[in-house]
């Protein structure tokens, strides 16, 4: 009976489970990562210092501050000026659009103007109208880029003196006489040309406001003052103390 008992449980003992071996566990993930990031903030790491900079940047001033943190609010800033002048930049253009496209249709080349204005607007409205019919703009606007080019010359030419500015409204104001006599008849032409150029020459004298031909001296001159009290002596000649040979071509 026992021998029995000791096959059953011999038996049993054959199909029980076998535990398998356990894996070792696996690595932890960003652990390369996460062991950088204590580094880098350690006493000498490289966030650790970097850190230190930004906030040592407001006591030492944009020009004693670290380098990289100047180099990276100059980047900053000229980014954030691009992007305002290219948002100012559009902003004008669709203004100036709008502005240009909004002008009344006027008539041009006949009168619409009267007085002594007339003589020299009507031959500029002719004229354009006679040279802008292939442009895909309008003649009006045409003629209203001409008045505002005019004002703004003499307006900037008057206020901050600019060499390009007076020379854009020298350009402006030849240009527009041109236009007057070509347009003008030819019974009247010289007297419009004449009253053109006598009232661009008037303006000019605002817009061309202290120009002059003369060459302007930067500085005072040297003043030269001659003092003859005041002897300078000559240096004495040196004595030779070679013997003298006798002979009459001897230096």
């Amino acid at each position: 009976m026992q021998s029995n008992n000791s096959r059953q449980e011999r038996q049993e003992l054959v199909y029980l489970p076998v535990p398998f071996p356990k894996t070792p566990p696996s690595k932890v993930r960003f652990a390369a990562l996460r062991t950088w990031w204590k580094e880098a903030w350690g006493e000498d790491g490289v966030l650790h210092e970097m850190w230190g900079d930004v906030l040592s940047a407001p006591r030492s001033g944009l020009r004693h501050m670290a380098p990289w943190l100047r180099a990276v609010l100059m980047v900053a800033a000229v980014s954030f000026v691009v992007l305002m002048a290219k948002a100012a930049g559009q902003i004008i253009f669709q203004q100036l659009h709008q502005l240009l496209t909004a002008v009344p249709r006027v008539q041009i080349g006949v009168d619409t103007s009267s007085g002594v204005a007339a003589v020299v607007d009507q031959p500029v409205r002719t004229y354009i109208a006679q040279h802008s019919a292939g442009l895909p703009v309008a003649a009006s606007t045409v003629y209203t880029l001409w008045l505002l080019t005019g004002i703004t010359a003499l307006v900037v030419g008057f206020l901050i003196r600019s060499t390009g500015v007076r020379t854009a409204w020298t350009v402006w104001g030849a240009s527009t006489v041109f236009m007057v006599w070509t347009a003008t008849p030819q019974a009247s032409r010289p007297v419009a040309a004449g009253l053109a150029l006598l009232a661009w020459m008037l303006l000019s004298a605002f817009a061309l406001r202290g120009l002059t031909l003369r060459r302007r001296v930067v500085g005072r001159p040297a003043q030269i003052t001659v003092r003859p009290e005041i002897d300078i002596p000559a240096p004495a000649a040196p004595v030779d103390d070679r013997p003298h040979s006798g002979c009459p071509f001897q230096d």
